[in-house]
Formats: C-alpha cells, structure tokens, sequence
C-alpha cells in the first residue's frame, strides 16, 4: 500500500487557522527542508497559572502589516534553542496548539519568534507535516486562497481600538526618521502617541501641584509615559523636563540621570570602567603643557582626538603621526575644548559594532565600516552597515554597559581588539534608520513594547481566543 495515497499535496504557501489562539487566517510558507514550525509573536510574556507554565504573546496576523494585533494564550510545552534561517541561534517557547489546513484539522507543536523580517507570519516544517502532508513546490494555495478583502472581513472585528497608552515622544525633529519609526509603532499597537517638541515644553514647579505644558497651554499631566529623544546641544533642558515628569509619577523610557551620564563622555568611560568593563586606553589633561605625556600614555601615533561634547563622529579625528596629533590637541585646546586623547585599534580595520540594547536585551547588532577615505567615526557619512551576529562576549558587553549606566534603551557602540571587544561609547537616544535598514529588525516596536512592560499594559485577549 502506498502511504502518499492518504497524504494531501500543500503548496509552497497555502493559508491556515490556529482556532484555539483565536487567529482565524494566516498565510504560511510550506517548507520541508525546516524541522521546526514557526508563529510571528511580539511581547512573548511568561506567566504561571494553575501550576503551570504558560505564555501571553501577541501576533500580527497579516502580511506586511502591524495594524491588527491579536493577543493569545497558550501552555508552554518546552523552550528550545532554535537556530534561524540566519544562522542566529535563539531560545523559543514551544506551545502545542490545534493547526487547521484546508478541512483537516491536528496538533503541532510550534515556536514563538518575530518573524517581522522574514517573508511569513507563519511556516510549517516537516515535523508538523508528518504523514498528513506532501509539498508541490511549484504550486500554491491548493488548499483554497483568500483575497484581500476576505481577510479584511475576517479581522474586521479586531480592528485596534485606540485604547492603549497615552504616550508623549519628547524630541526635537518630526520629521526624523527614527521619530517617525517610534510613532508608526506606537499606533500600530493601538496607543495615543504623540510627538512633541521639548523646547516647546515648559514646567511649573511647585510642591501641590507640579505641572508639564506645551505650547497653547496644553497640559501633559495625563501622559502614561514618555519616550525622551534628546539631541546633545539640549542636554540640559531636555534632562530637567524628562526628571519633571518622573517627579510628577510619569514613567520615562529613559531616566534623566542615565541620559545625563551617557552625554558626559568621560564620566560615562569613568563609570564602565568602575563595573570592570574594558575600553581603549585613553587619557585627559586641561593643561596644553601635558601634551607629549598624553600621546604617550595612550601608546602614541597614530590616535584618537574625540571632543567630550561631540556627536555622530564630529569632533573625532584620527592623528596618523605625533606631529599631527600634537597639533591638533593644542588646536582643540586653545579654543578651551575638553577632549579625550584615545589608543588606535589598528586590527578593528575601520570598522565597529552598534548593538541595540532594549529593557535588557540585544535586540539587533549592525557592523558599521567607513567609507573609503573616511575614519572609523564618519561612518555615517557614505558608510556601509550590514547585519552581523555579536560573539556572547559582546552582548554580555553591550547589557552591562546599559546596566551601568542605567539605560533601558542605549544604543552600544563596541570595537574588536586583538585583546577582545572594547567599549567605545553610548548613546541614549540612537538613530533607528541604519539598523533597522541593516538588520530588518523592528526596532521601534522592541521600543514600545518596552514602555508597554514598563507601564504594566497589555491588550486583551481575541474574542475567539477568549471563548
């Protein structure tokens, strides 16, 4: 007898329900050459009830769209080292859930992983396959198709309602991408984010009834929390609204003193060095008299000059020779400039990491090399970013960088040595285009989530998944 006889032939993408998360249509990817099958989740969140181990998670059901968001539940069979389609390996839940494909219904088990950069919400690997299924790779959809429209009646009811947070994003520039990235999150997820501008903003102090307003005399007291994006030129100001409002009991993203810490370039060096972290070898004098003793000290020529007050590489320069360098340092300090004097990494070849750390976890690592003819610090202007795996030694890095200096989102920029990885410096507002442009990655909704956790919020469950 021929087993196939009893099999069903699925092409190499068909659509299928999950009933019991109440998802009642997602498309999938049939892929025999993977073992293991596949749900986009965001904001996975364990939780124990009855004894057990289960796990709340939310889904965006449809390609190429964050609008509609389903929020599930489900018993945790296992967690697993899943090793992706990238080469990253990742610990997943497991859940065992009912699978419906075409009129045949049965239990697989699936992991729960964003999957906002692959090309399906949903794949199917031989495991849940089985004896039930064999793939045309050549056909699709040959257990029925659905249009667009159909789907759209399918999820009408779970439209997002917006009945999530009241969010303020504290910035300077609207029309940045990274701002705009962080606001199309936030409403994708059903939250009143709203963008303002900080020198917009101003605050009444006083001891019954302390207030935050902006412009036309809106008051901002009601706000869930804010999300503080400050450029450096208003460190000052930017820092004393954002403690405004944590002194009001408005949770911030960042605390003010964390951004104030990441902005003082040497104290922030002073501090990781104070949790054991290791950094280039580099040095800081006030009199131009200490010079020579200062290229020195840090190995000498070639060598870094970086302004304390500099930003997005300005104020970086790289001195090829003694000579060079001692002029610069004197030029920088006849105009009264702080400075730090900082050891070349020859080996780094021009290139570093920018890993993006989120609520205490690497959400995305980018290598990022110079255009040629640029330093190291220019890299922004004409470089290339690709997608890179950090070693464990990096990440570990990167979390108790922004553990030290407090920062829930930092943006950690790391070089490798022939001695290991080496903090070089970090950002408390980083940009969110070069990364998520390398990565994939959705930065601003890991960004979201992160004030979501923070403020204890999360959206109820489908109305299916609920019954």
């Amino acid at each position: 007898m021929n087993d196939n006889a009893s099999r069903v032939i699925a092409g190499s993408e068909e659509w299928c329900s999950f009933p019991a998360l109440g998802i009642p249509a997602v498309k999938a990817r049939v892929d025999s050459g993977a073992r293991t099958s596949a749900l986009h989740a965001l904001n996975i969140r364990p939780f124990t009830r009855d004894n057990a181990r289960w796990v709340s998670f939310e889904v965006h059901p449809i390609q190429n769209e964050r609008s509609t968001v389903l929020r599930c539940e489900a018993q945790v069979l296992d967690r697993r080292t899943v090793k992706n389609s990238g080469g990253y390996s990742e610990k997943r839940y497991v859940i065992k859930t009912g699978f419906g494909l075409g009129d045949q219904q049965w239990d697989i088990e699936l992991t729960l992983t964003n999957r906002d950069s692959m090309g399906y919400r949903m794949l199917i690997g031989r495991e849940a396959m089985g004896a039930r299924i064999l793939v045309d790779p050549a056909a699709g959809f040959l257990m029925g198709s659905k249009s667009d429209d159909q789907i759209a009646a399918i999820y009408a009811k779970h439209e997002n309602r917006n009945d999530g947070l009241r969010i303020g994003l504290m910035a300077s520039n609207p029309k940045l991408y990274s701002n705009q990235r962080i606001i199309e999150a936030g409403k994708e997820r059903g939250h009143d984010i709203r963008f303002f501008d900080i020198k917009q903003c101003y605050m009444k102090l006083d001891a019954e009834a302390p207030e935050v307003h902006t412009r036309g005399g809106i008051m901002l007291n009601n706000l869930d929390a804010i999300i503080p994006r400050i450029k450096p030129s208003i460190t000052f100001y930017g820092c004393a609204l954002t403690r405004h409002f944590e002194s009001i009991g408005i949770s911030t993203l960042n605390k003010s003193q964390a951004i104030s810490r990441s902005r003082d370039k040497l104290y922030s060096l002073q501090l990781l060095l104070k949790e054991g972290l290791d950094i280039p070898i580099s040095g800081f004098a006030s009199s131009p008299m200490d010079t020579d003793e200062l290229i020195e000290m840090v190995g000498g020529a070639p060598l870094i000059v970086k302004l304390l007050e500099g930003t997005q590489g300005r104020g970086v320069v790289l001195a090829e020779t003694s000579k060079a360098a001692e002029s610069v340092i004197n030029a920088f300090k006849s105009l009264n400039a702080n400075l730090l004097v900082q050891q070349y990494i020859e080996e780094a070849e021009g290139k570093d990491l920018r890993l993006f750390v989120v609520d205490g976890k690497v959400v995305a690592c980018m290598q990022r090399e110079a255009a040629p003819g640029e330093f190291r610090a220019n890299m922004h202007r004409g470089g290339t970013a690709i997608s890179i795996k950090p070693t464990p030694q990096e990440r570990r890095l990167a979390l108790k960088a922004a553990k030290a200096m407090g920062l829930l989102v930092a943006g950690v920029d790391v070089i490798r040595s022939k001695n290991g990885p080496l903090l070089l410096e970090i950002n408390s507002s980083p940009g969110l285009q070069g990364i998520e442009e390398a990565t994939g990655k959705d930065i601003a909704g890991s960004m979201i989530s992160a004030v979501e956790r923070m403020c204890g919020w999360r959206r109820e469950l489908s109305s299916v998944a609920a019954s």
